[in-house]
């Protein structure tokens, strides 16, 4: 996709928007079942340990809130609180070269897009603030987002009416599923930043994908691209055992 193209849908984009081995396989999953969650919790502690962020509240009409932080108990079932945000992930941090990283949307899409790095910085940005609810049964509150909304990249490459669900794909040939309604919610978004500061290698740079209100292996890591589909296509933890959808509140955890 040329430079031309991607500023002209940009400009559009504003327009209308203006107007409106993570633990080595798993640890082992016995069975062809994800280990439960106590264990998995015990495997976080160890990889990731706990570090300093800082919980705020932002102010302004750039930020969109996603529904969960206005919920007057905001934990869900079976879950605890942490200041920190330990690091989960399969396998080895990768090294990931933004001049050679890229985006790709395809499947039931009008049009096939290749972003560069340089294209994808250049869309429009939201602020999302949000809670993240980890499996494992941590949750961190009040996290500040800033990335291209799951909207834009959608418009972006004009989906058709058939398609029904998202294939969201990753490095390492990760993959994770969402029906296309929870994918199009408001706060889902591409994250290159989180609490203000540049997205770290280790949390998801260059992008990560922000399902707020889903459990948060559901927001993939190093994602490379987006395949749109009329059938469901389980991923990589929703085949060892996962939950299909991985809904906190109702512990949809296996």
């Amino acid at each position: 996709m040329s430079g031309g193209d991607v500023n002209n849908k940009k400009d559009k984009l504003i327009e209308q928007l203006s107007r409106r081995e993570f633990l080595r396989e798993a640890g082992s999953i016995i069975g062809g079942v994800a280990l439960t969650s106590a264990l998995l919790l015990s495997a976080c502690r160890e990889s990731g340990g706990i570090t300093n962020t800082n919980g705020i509240t932002p102010t302004g009409s750039d930020v969109f809130f996603s529904p969960d932080t206005k919920r007057e108990d905001r934990i869900p079932p079976g879950q605890y609180q942490t200041d920190g945000w330990p690091v989960l992930h399969y396998g080895d941090v990768p090294q990931i070269s933004t001049s050679e990283w890229t985006f790709t949307i395809s499947g039931l899409v009008e049009q096939e897009v290749v972003l560069n790095q340089a294209e994808f910085m250049a869309l429009p940005m939201m602020k999302v603030f949000s809670d993240i609810h980890c499996v494992t049964t941590w949750s961190r509150l009040n996290n500040l987002w800033e990335g291209p909304s799951s909207k834009t990249l959608a418009e972006l490459a004009n989906i058709k009416p058939e398609a029904a669900y998202v294939i969201v794909k990753a490095h390492g040939s990760f993959t994770t599923n969402l029906t296309l309604a929870d994918f199009l919610e408001r706060d889902v978004l591409f994250a290159v930043k989180h609490d203000n500061q540049p997205l770290t290698a280790q949390h998801g740079a260059p992008v990560r994908l922000v399902v707020p209100r889903l459990y948060f292996w559901k927001s993939a890591k190093w994602v490379t691209g987006l395949v749109f589909t009329q059938e469901d296509r389980p991923g990589f933890w929703e085949t060892r055992g996962y939950h299909n959808r991985g809904d906190p509140w109702l512990e949809q955890r296996h």
